[in-house]
């Protein structure tokens, strides 16, 4: 039996200095003689099963890998938002705080076992490179990615700003193969993507932001700025908070304070720790108190954004239009742990303005197979706003005027995930070296029978809920030995429901051709592009400019009802 001396007596070293850190940490923390005791014990059985794995194990054990794996399935007891941060993932969380990465400035496609250039950039190292959406990669600097996950290419392309890569590509266009040399950039991803004015008049601001980064309430008040400057006439604000999954907390009370008056209670945050029973004030001079306001949501609108709606929300300050939020009433915190790793923990839940939390899923109580679940009814309270509205905690911040969340039909999710409507853009492209303005650009009736035409011969079957249902019961039947006496019914009834895809797809038409143009729009005008194509057909940005603009209809949302 061989064993490398250098590489054992390293792990000892290493499992030594963690279990005394720890030591320390649990003597420091411990809050009683019973949980110093507990901590010590399991601390102390850990190390002896690192060590007699060092030294017995058939083959060498990867101590960073297996303690990653140890602590992943640690935290996974707890709630989805504490995590072990890998000194090699800091990146990838630093850019959800600052927007800013070292990279290429484009996203990836993987169709099969192949990689492809997905969305750029605008003047982004990509785009200068030559790259174009839609070419295929085949090798980084030497390295085939022919099956690789999206992760993988992730890590390969990230890199310090003034580095180069060289990246082997099909051009989508010509297909035929070259190197390109990129050289990377500090990427910096906007939070505000888009600003612009809306409405018939062209009178109405409307603002999306996409993430609470680090100084996104100054971007969001310098595009106000902006637009006002450009339009004096400025009658409403409408500020676009959907899919945005939250940030910095600092930075929801900043955007909070665009709106309303100085040292006004925005948030409160209370945690195990009294350390972390803080209230959050605004602390500036507002933007505008009085112009009205109307804030966009959506399922995948989180935590910070939850703050901002619900801040509105319970001041009465502005609407509240779309689908009930997501339910994350957590705050994290990272802290150091050694070797450049940092842990992100929850440490308090916060509280809006009214005294509601609005937490939906309940990560202190598990049913046998260990799933979290919803708070109960029972748990639900009821709050109230300024004016005397009714508000509810718990499962994220109901609109006050819903409206449909936009969810995309099986047919188009399905055309999607198979690249049909990347694939198409790519070959609209080819064929067109420039479209109408994104505000204007749409498909013909006959471009749009091209694509189905296209499409004809492509493989999109899918399942519609009825047909899972049917699966479901025919399982049911087999299962109570009914199968026998409802086979005939159950395929009659089969034959019946199957979706013809022609069928569907005059059914989605609309739908269908919405996605497409969005997707087409974003090869010509990049991200912007895809924002502002978006916009026209946006059912809850058309609900909120028809109440915006109306203001007895405000005024009867904000009052309690009779």
């Amino acid at each position: 039996m061989n064993h490398n001396s250098r590489y054992k007596n390293s792990l000892k070293s290493f499992l030594f200095g963690a279990a005394l850190v720890a030591g320390i940490s649990i003597f420091i923390q411990a809050k009683t003689a019973d949980s110093y005791f507990e901590l010590s014990k399991n601390m102390e059985v850990f190390a002896n099963i690192f060590k007699e794995l060092n030294t017995y194990y058939v083959d060498p054990i990867e101590p960073g890998k297996l303690t990653k794996v140890g602590i992943d399935a640690m935290l996974n007891e707890l709630d989805p938002y504490t995590n072990y941060i890998t000194e090699s993932d800091i990146e990838d969380y630093e850019f959800m705080t600052t927007g800013k990465y070292g990279g290429i400035g484009a996203s990836f496609r993987k169709k099969e076992k192949e990689i492809y250039i997905g969305d750029m950039y605008e003047n982004s190292p990509a785009q200068k490179a030559g790259l174009n959406s839609g070419d295929k990669l085949i090798t980084i600097d030497g390295k085939s990615v022919y099956d690789k996950s999206i992760e993988d290419i992730s890590l390969l392309i990230k890199g310090s700003a003034g580095t180069k890569i060289i990246m082997k590509v099909k051009d989508a266009f010509t297909d035929i193969e070259s190197e390109k040399t990129v050289i990377r950039g500090e990427i910096e991803v906007s939070s505000v993507p888009y600003a612009g004015m809306l409405g018939a008049n062209n009178d109405i601001a409307f603002v999306r932001l996409n993430q609470f980064t680090q100084a996104c309430s100054k971007m969001v008040r310098n595009a106000l700025d902006s637009l006002k400057k450009a339009n004096p006439k400025m009658s409403a604000v409408v500020l676009d908070l959907r899919a945005n999954p939250g940030g910095l907390l600092d930075e929801a009370v900043e955007v909070c304070n665009i709106f309303i008056d100085k040292d006004q209670l925005v948030v409160s945050t209370k945690g195990k720790d009294r350390e972390w029973d803080k209230n959050f004030n605004t602390e500036s001079v507002p933007w505008d108190t009085k112009i009205p306001l109307a804030v966009l949501v959506n399922g995948n609108s989180a935590s910070a954004s939850e703050i901002v709606a619900g801040t509105i929300q319970d001041l009465d300050r502005g609407i509240v239009l779309g689908a009930k939020s997501y339910g994350k009433g957590l705050v994290q915190t990272t802290r150091p742990v050694g070797f450049n790793a940092r842990l992100k923990l929850t440490t308090a839940k916060y509280y809006t303005p009214s005294g509601r939390c609005i937490q939906a899923i309940d990560y202190t109580h598990r049913d046998a197979n260990g799933a979290a679940d919803k708070f109960a009814d029972s748990l639900i309270a009821t709050y109230k706003t300024k004016n005397g509205r009714l508000v509810k905690s718990g499962g994220g911040v109901t609109p006050d005027v819903n409206t449909d969340d936009d969810k995309l039909s099986p047919l188009s999710s399905t055309l999607y995930s198979k690249n049909y409507f990347f694939d198409y853009a790519t070959l609209y492209l080819k064929k067109h070296k420039t479209v109408a303005p994104a505000q204007s650009f749409s498909l013909s009736t006959e471009e749009f029978a091209e694509f189905t035409n296209w499409l004809s011969s492509k493989d999109y079957a899918y399942k519609t809920k009825t047909e899972i249902l049917l699966d479901s019961l025919n399982v049911a039947a087999k299962e109570d030995k009914l199968l026998d006496a409802s086979k005939t019914e159950i395929a009659a009834l089969k034959t019946k429901i199957m979706h013809d895809k022609k069928q569907d797809l005059l059914k989605n038409k609309d739908e269908v051709k919405r996605v497409l143009e969005n997707e087409i729009a974003a090869r010509y005008y990049f991200q912007k592009g895809r924002i502002i194509q978006s916009l026209r057909e946006d059912i809850t940005l058309k609900k909120a400019l028809e109440i915006i603009t109306k203001p007895e209809q405000v005024q009867a949302l904000l009052l309690p009802k009779k």
